[in-house]
């Protein structure tokens, strides 16, 4: 971000994009530039005042851009995903031998910021990766050109099956995908993920995968077959326990890992299957909690990095952790850090809108966050419902029937959950 004032300053805020992630070049941007937006300066509403019209406009819209960008914040949910993610991901890249190494799995519900943690770590795995092999692939074959990239990161496509997510990882490195059956693609993934130097695999939103029939195998395969791969195989979802990708799944106590037994085939999708087990961590990214003393602290913490984060005039110290506002937030939210975020950025450009310049309760019952985001699918969980929580006071419409379905999104899963927590 250039200097506010400066001539190019409305333009940059205008023209610049959010990086795909899911191609090369879009993760490569993502990595080197993320972290690098610069807020807005503090300014008082008299040094707004005295500068030009077309400066407090250009000030205005860097603003705004300060709130729609609020940093990632570190949350004790979130640290506890990142460690078990980077020491997985740095230990598995060490590894001389030839086992099996093991996944992780990281599941939670729509908006709780499983994609930017899992991102975020991945991409500080690659700088320090790149930078401790010269930024060269170290196992690059003579003669060629591959393109390096320790990260590859899939979206999973929606309503995805076996063949369009193996076609969904090789469009990441730009490879020809017409034409080829599963056992094809499935050996050309492997092909790329070596070629190009991978030790990290990540397929976001993988509860896509429909398990179609109850003696389907295919996807169960394919995790199986990714895993053979020599890179770390990380899934990140909603619901996992309940999706089906562990149903064969047995949970070792000991060792707190799933482990997924070998194949019964003799080839998985054209590669030789090995007898060796798969295990899997299973790590869940909850939402805030305001049930105990210390989670009430982590709450109100991450409220002061966001207030700290904000560019309003007449915003003051205790703006969101002081009288009733922790509780507000609370309900409105249900904990859920994006929609935290969410109710916070557009409630930010109300008060820019109105003039009001602050955020409470009379100007966050004016905000509705709507879900509807052509990017998930509510089919697979990717949009919480949290009933009377973030429609403002109003509660939103009510179903056919005069009764509103019962709030879901925070009940205990069950063992399945708990052992992997």
């Amino acid at each position: 971000m250039t200097d506010p004032n400066s001539p190019g300053a409305l333009a940059e805020l205008l023209t610049r994009k959010p990086p795909r992630r899911d191609t090369f070049e879009g993760w490569q941007h993502y990595r080197t530039t993320r972290g690098t937006f610069v807020p807005a300066p503090e300014l008082t509403i008299d040094q707004w005042r005295a500068m030009s019209p077309r400066r407090r406009a250009v000030h205005d819209l860097h603003r705004t851009a300060t709130h729609v960008n609020l940093p990632l914040q570190e949350t004790p949910m979130s640290l506890k995903v990142s460690r078990l993610l980077n020491r997985r991901i740095s230990n598995n890249a060490l590894k001389w031998n030839s086992s099996t190494h093991s996944g992780v799995m990281i599941n939670g519900f729509g908006y709780q910021g499983k994609t930017e943690t899992t991102c975020e770590v991945a991409a500080g795995f690659e700088d320090r990766w790149l930078a401790l092999n010269d930024f060269l692939n170290p196992g690059a074959k003579p003669g060629t050109r591959a393109l390096h990239s320790p990260v590859a990161y899939v979206q999973t496509p929606v309503t995805a099956k076996p063949k369009s997510t193996c076609e969904a990882i090789l469009s990441f490195f730009g490879a020809a995908t017409k034409g080829l059956t599963l056992p094809q693609l499935v050996q050309q993934v492997a092909a790329s993920l070596d070629d190009h130097g991978v030790r990290a695999l990540i397929l976001d939103d993988i509860t896509r995968l429909r398990m179609h029939r109850a003696d389907d195998q295919d996807v169960l395969d394919l995790i199986r077959a990714f895993m053979s791969m020599n890179v770390t195989l990380v899934l990140v979802g909603v619901d996992i326990p309940g999706s089906g990708l562990l149903r064969e799944a047995i949970w070792d106590p000991r060792q707190r890992q799933w482990v997924m037994p070998p194949s019964k085939h003799a080839r998985v999708h054209g590669l030789e299957a090995t007898q060796t087990e798969r295990r899997f961590d299973l790590v869940e990214l909850d939402p805030f909690r305001y049930t105990t003393p210390v989670g009430i602290q982590a709450f109100h913490r991450h409220l002061v990095g966001l207030e700290q984060s904000l560019r309003l005039f007449n915003a003051g110290p205790g703006m969101l952790t002081e009288a009733g506002m922790p509780e507000y937030l609370m309900r409105r939210t249900g904990g859920v850090v994006g929609l935290l975020t969410r109710l916070i950025e557009d409630g930010a450009q109300e008060a820019i809108d109105s003039g009001r310049e602050l955020l409470d309760e009379a100007l966050l019952d004016e905000i509705i966050i709507s879900l509807d985001d052509p990017g998930r699918d509510p089919d697979a969980g990717e949009i919480p419902v949290i009933d009377g929580l973030s429609n403002g006071p109003g509660t939103g419409p009510v179903p056919a029937g005069g009764k509103r379905s019962r709030n879901t999104v925070f009940d205990d899963g069950g063992p399945l959950s708990a052992a992997g927590s």
